[in-house]
This record gives structure tokens, C-alpha cells and sequence, in this order.
């Protein structure tokens, strides 16, 4: 908001040629009368700057299953993710696959984004800001449980809610699968992730229970397939 003849003649609510006349006599009352308009303005403009900053604060946003044509998006994160995490090297599909394998008559996963309004779209372009992408897999002690793969929001709009959203729609979906279980994983130097994780009440397996999280893959998945019989 800006202090204009017109703001200001509004706020002030007498005619400025009155106010001269005013002045005439009674100096100390037209002073009186001309700042408290002004910090009528000031009042409205400090109101105004609040409104902008809750509205930053309370971001808008939905949640919602992805869908195909979001896969080009969702590639994007997925590279943003790994590069934060310091192995982009390690990505080797693209919106392709993505396609293939969420969208096809047996999709191998789900996906959840994220998406704000245009007016609040990122300094790139985009409006779907973050995803969650989830499995199913089975516990032979407790049943049916997710696995969620990535949790990721960009940057600019972390603490805003989103990333709890994400995660709770996907406990929400895994209670409504009746599952009994949302496992994760988390690299041991991201403690900003493995704080907001633990704070909801998350279990550390590998401190609690001292399980380790091994993998097979490349010549070495290769190799064990050929032991078969």
C-alpha cells in the first residue's frame, strides 16, 4: 500500500482545505487530525504486510495422487533430491519409466504431489513443489506395510506444512489399505530429516534394533540370479 492525496484524504475523513482552516486557528488540533490519518495508513499498511505473511505461513497447497502427465515433474524432484542428497550420479530413469511403472495395468508404486496456486509458483515455473512416492511390501511378523521411497519438497517451500501433509497422506492411505506399518529410510548426516522424522514418533530401527539395510544390485544381482537352480 502506498500514501497517496486519495489514502490519505480517506483515512484522514475531513477535507484538506478544512484542515488548512483549521491550522489557522487552532494549529495543534489540525496536526492532531492530519497524523492520526496518517498512522490511520500506517496501521492499514502494517495490517496488509501480516495478511502477506500469512499468507507465505499458511501456504496453499493440495495433495493429490499423481497423475501420468505429472511424471515430467516428478523426474525433476527426483533429480533435486538426489542432488541435495549428494548422489545425483545415481539416477538412471526418466519420466519414462515413471510412466511405465506408476500408470500401467500393474503399477509398482504410488505417487502423491504436491501442487500450490500459479501465484505462488516456484522462481522456475513450477507449481507442484514436492512429492511422496510409496510400495507396498509385507511384514511375516506384522502383515502388510508401506515403504515410502522419497519424501522431498523444494526448498523454498519447506516449513510450510507440506512435507507433514505428504507423509500423513500416506499414513492415511496405509491405514485405509490396512497396513500396519510405514518404514523409510534416512541418510545418517541428514539430521534435519531424521529430527522432523523422530518428532512425529518415528522409531530409529538401526539405533533401536540394529538392523542394517543391505542391497544387491548391478553385477552383483546379476551374479546371486545366476546361482539360481
Amino acid at each position: 500500500m502506498t500514501c497517496t492525496a486519495s489514502s490519505l484524504q480517506g483515512a484522514i475523513k475531513e477535507p484538506v482545505a478544512s484542515l488548512f482552516r483549521t491550522y489557522e486557528t487552532h494549529p495543534t488540533v489540525a496536526y492532531s487530525r492530519l497524523f492520526g490519518g496518517i498512522q490511520a495508513i500506517l496501521v492499514t499498511d502494517q495490517r496488509y504486510c501480516r495478511n502477506q505473511k500469512t499468507l507465505f505461513a499458511k501456504m496453499r497447497f493440495t495433495i493429490c495422487a499423481a497423475k501420468p502427465e505429472d511424471c515430467k515433474d516428478i523426474e525433476r524432484m527426483i533429480m533435486e533430491l538426489a542432488v541435495y542428497e549428494k548422489m545425483p550420479d545415481q539416477v538412471k530413469i526418466s519420466h519414462k519409466e515413471l510412466e511405465r511403472d506408476g500408470f500401467g495395468p500393474n503399477p509398482y508404486y504410488q505417487c502423491l504431489v504436491a501442487e500450490v496456486p500459479e501465484e505462488l509458483m516456484s522462481k522456475d515455473g513450477h507449481t507442484k513443489v514436492g512429492y511422496a512416492l510409496f510400495f507396498y511390501t509385507y511384514s511375516t511378523w506384522k502383515g502388510r506395510t508401506v515403504y515410502m521411497e522419497d519424501l522431498y519438497v523444494m526448498p523454498e517451500y519447506r516449513s510450510k506444512g507440506i512435507g507433514k501433509a505428504l507423509m500423513a497422506t500416506v499414513a492415511k492411505v496405509a491405514k485405509e489399505q490396512h497396513c500396519v506399518r510405514l518404514q523409510f529410510s534416512v541418510l545418517d548426516w541428514n539430521k534435519p530429516s531424521l529430527d522432523f522424522y523422530l518428532a512425529k514418533g518415528a522409531e530409529d530401527l538401526t539405533a533401536k534394533e540394529g538392523w542394517h539395510f543391505l542391497r544387491f544390485h548391478g553385477i552383483a544381482l546379476d551374479n546371486l540370479a545366476q546361482e539360481a537352480p
